[in-house]
């Protein structure tokens, strides 16, 4: 083959190779473009009351979601209520953001609640699924307290307000948002999307549903302007709680609000009988100080509180004061009854349950009285130290002591010089009946065998 034959086919070759890598080149290049377009939609779950550490979860989602310019955020939402300032907060952040928010109140069986309520209502899409219900958004006192008739009106016509205004901005139906609030009304799914003008925007059976309705649709954001949602084929981002929130959401939850006020409760006391045990105290101040973080956000009843904390007392005055058990039962009343209205509120998530309260109150009762009788008896035992330790402690004459002289004796493990009023004879039982210093001052022990035998020889 000549030369030329052979520089003919490499360049025919080199052809060849170069066309095929600029094709996967351009296949790539291609991808890559159509998978940067593809639209990112923001997902958060909000399954919590609504308090600062979920109006901080959603706030940072929503920035979040604005810094990476998502095309939606879905909050997906079932609460049974919470703090009207988080909820004012919450409803800030989806009011200021920049990407649209969608509120579902989803899967089936849940409910948004109260705070949720108004929360469905402030968001650009709202959204519920078959079988939910949103509403009950009259306002109550955050200690759980009945308010008195002058303060519940201005509460109750300022949340209303609030309703009226998130729902007119919305376009959605002013009078049963105020209702809502006024008269504790709720709304099933079709009742919200039926009315007219309608609650919520559509009912979606899951995400998938969800996005699926929200393609192609314009929507009215807070601001007036309108903008259309291109949900098709997007690309899911699940954002989660971070470690310290997560730790923050599930220490306000009813039960274990309650077992931290008992672990702080035991805590303390162990520490006020046994000073200097710093464990106790410290985990004691801390489990308290979380629990009173708890009761800031849940609706509690600070009578049931004083309660349980008056049924404490009760258990420790029968352990200090016989009663035959009169004192026992009515501490062990007062805290069961204290846990009964500890939480006021008609949610089933809030409620603590009456196997819980009698469970807990009496390993708690049962803890304080044990402890109690311990610290009794330790200060009712007969000292082991010290002067007063020496007193009354049995001991051998190593020599023989006359009266006005010193002898040596054997007691307590260690050798001490003494003296008597009376003669002892080396190898006799003596009792210490005084301490002066480093001499002691004995007499015969008259419970000592005949002979002077005793189990010192």
């Amino acid at each position: 083959m000549s030369r030329r034959a052979v520089r003919l086919r490499v360049a025919l070759m080199f052809s060849w190779v170069t066309v095929f890598a600029i094709a996967t080149l351009a296949g790539l290049a291609q991808d890559l473009s159509s998978r940067s377009r593809r639209p990112v939609v923001y997902v958060a779950e909000v399954d919590a009351l609504i308090h600062p550490v979920s109006a901080e979860f959603i706030a940072q989602t929503i920035d979040r979601a604005d810094t990476n310019e998502a095309a939606l955020v879905v909050l997906i939402l079932r609460t049974p209520g919470g703090l009207v300032d988080s909820t004012r907060s919450i409803n800030t952040s989806i009011i200021e953001s920049e990407t649209p928010v969608v509120v579902y109140v989803g899967p089936s069986g849940t409910r948004a609640a109260s705070a949720g309520f108004l929360i469905t209502i402030a968001a650009d899409v709202s959204a519920m699924a078959p079988g939910t219900h949103i509403g009950a958004a009259h306002p109550v006192s955050g200690a759980g307290t009945a308010m008195d008739e002058t303060l519940a009106e201005k509460a109750v016509s300022d949340v209303a307000a609030y309703a009226r205004s998130l729902a007119s901005q919305r376009q959605r139906n002013v009078e049963l948002a105020e209702k809502a609030v006024t008269e504790s009304q709720s709304f099933t799914e079709k009742e919200a999307l039926e009315a007219d003008p309608p609650l919520i925007d559509l009912i979606a059976d899951s995400l998938d549903d969800l996005l699926a309705q929200l393609n192609g649709v314009e929507i009215a954001r807070w601001n007036g302007e309108t903008e259309v949602l291109y949900t098709d084929d997007a690309r899911i981002e699940l954002v989660t709680m971070n470690w310290r929130q997560e730790v923050l959401s599930a220490i306000a939850h009813p039960q274990v609000a309650v077992l931290l006020f008992s672990l702080g409760t035991l805590g303390l006391t162990i520490e006020l009988w046994n000073p200097g045990g710093i464990v106790p105290g410290v985990v004691g101040g801390l489990c308290l100080l979380l629990a009173f973080f708890a009761f800031q956000i849940l609706p509690i009843n600070y009578v049931g509180l004083l309660l349980i904390s008056f049924g404490l007392v009760l258990l420790v005055l029968e352990t200090l004061t016989p009663t035959y058990g009169v004192l026992a039962a009515g501490g062990f009343t007062s805290m069961v009854l204290g846990g009964l209205m500890l939480m006021n509120s008609a949610a089933p998530e809030l409620q603590l349950g009456l196997p819980f309260i009698l469970s807990t109150m009496l390993a708690l009762g049962a803890i304080v009285a044990f402890l109690v009788r311990l610290s009794v008896h330790a200060q009712r035992s007969r000292p082991t130290t010290g002067r007063v330790g020496m007193l009354d402690e049995v001991g051998k004459a190593l020599g023989t002591i006359v009266p006005g002289s010193f002898g040596r004796v054997s007691t307590h493990g260690e050798i001490w010089s003494a003296t008597s009023e009376e003669e002892i004879h080396a190898g006799e039982q003596v009792r210490v009946v005084d301490v002066d210093g480093m001499k002691l001052t004995v007499r015969r022990d008259t419970s000592a065998p005949p002979g002077g035998t005793s189990t010192w020889n």
